[in-house]
């Protein structure tokens, strides 16, 4: 979602809630950007969703794994109206982002705007292929009270009018939830987060820096480890296996499989159902997964 807010909306979500008490200059830079839309939520609400839509319906029917925003605040900073409502973090990469937001007081009512816009491109624009995903969650606690957020914002678990899938229609229209994979936790507990979820994405990029210790931002650094670091890849090993056993979607997301064929090799030979890949690596890694696949699957 932050590549459609930052170039579709450019404007951060609690300014478009408090537009009525804002100072006339903000408010003049909002309606410049707002033009036709008096009620300045339903801005948001209806951009996310057309920039969702406008994905979803290019890969239908298959699905379109949408992830909720996951912004650190020095970049939410940057957005119109954000340095008034966004702390300096000396770490922001560590700090108050992910699924910490969605539920804490200052930014409820802003996630909430999110969830409505999977709900306006799933049940209105019927692009019931959108999966929704939710980054960088702690504690099951914490993926708890994300999910009662969800299920109080009405998103419904099926859309039975939608017929017109090439997929059986149970399969497209049922709401399935993914969650991000990024944090050691989500594998040393994963048996208690898939209890409340239909899979995870593996967020490499994330879950090295955090097995590692390293910050990710930190060109210093940046040479010590990668996804092939043995730490690493033991826990990704740990959670394809964990999904596998209770029969729940298993993928990656991160730079990973790109800039390593050797890492590709070894989540298709854990058997990981998919991974994200940079446009200039898609042949070259395709033709590697079929030799793989007919080798050792």
């Amino acid at each position: 979602m932050e590549f459609i807010i930052t170039s579709e909306i450019k404007i951060h979500p609690r300014a478009l809630i408090d537009y009525p008490n804002l100072k006339t200059a903000l408010k003049k830079q909002i309606d410049d950007r707002t033009v036709g839309y008096s009620d300045k939520k339903e801005f948001y609400v209806d951009r996310l969703a057309f920039g969702i839509a406008k994905i979803a319906a290019s890969f239908w029917p298959y699905q379109v794994i949408v992830r909720f925003s996951d912004f650190k605040t020095n970049e939410y900073r940057s957005l119109l109206g954000g340095d008034k409502y966004e702390p300096l973090e000396q770490n922001p990469m560590i700090g108050f982002r992910g699924a910490s937001r969605y539920y804490d007081p200052r930014f409820s009512d802003c996630f909430e705007l999110e969830v409505k816009a999977v709900k306006k491109a799933r049940e209105e624009l019927g692009l019931v292929n959108v999966v929704p995903m939710i980054p960088f969650v702690r504690t099951v606690m914490e993926l708890e009270k994300v999910m009662k957020i969800i299920q109080n914002c009405d998103l419904k678990r099926d859309v039975a009018h939608i017929k017109s899938c090439r997929r059986p229609v149970e399969e497209c229209s049922h709401l399935r939830v993914y969650m991000m994979c990024e944090v050691p936790s989500n594998v040393i507990l994963a048996d208690k987060f898939l209890d409340l979820l239909d899979g995870y994405s593996i967020g490499s990029n994330d879950l090295t820096q955090l097995t590692l210790g390293i910050d990710r931002d930190s060109e210093t650094l940046a040479g010590i480890g990668s996804e092939n670091d043995e730490a690493v890849k033991s826990l990704i090993e740990t959670v394809i296996r964990k999904c596998k056993e209770k029969k729940k979607y298993i993928g990656l997301c991160g730079q990973g499989p790109s800039d390593s064929m050797d890492f590709a090799k070894f989540l298709v030979k854990n058997r990981i159902d998919s991974f994200s890949l940079n446009p200039d690596s898609v042949v070259k890694t395709i033709l590697v997964v079929d030799t793989i696949e007919k080798k050792y699957l």
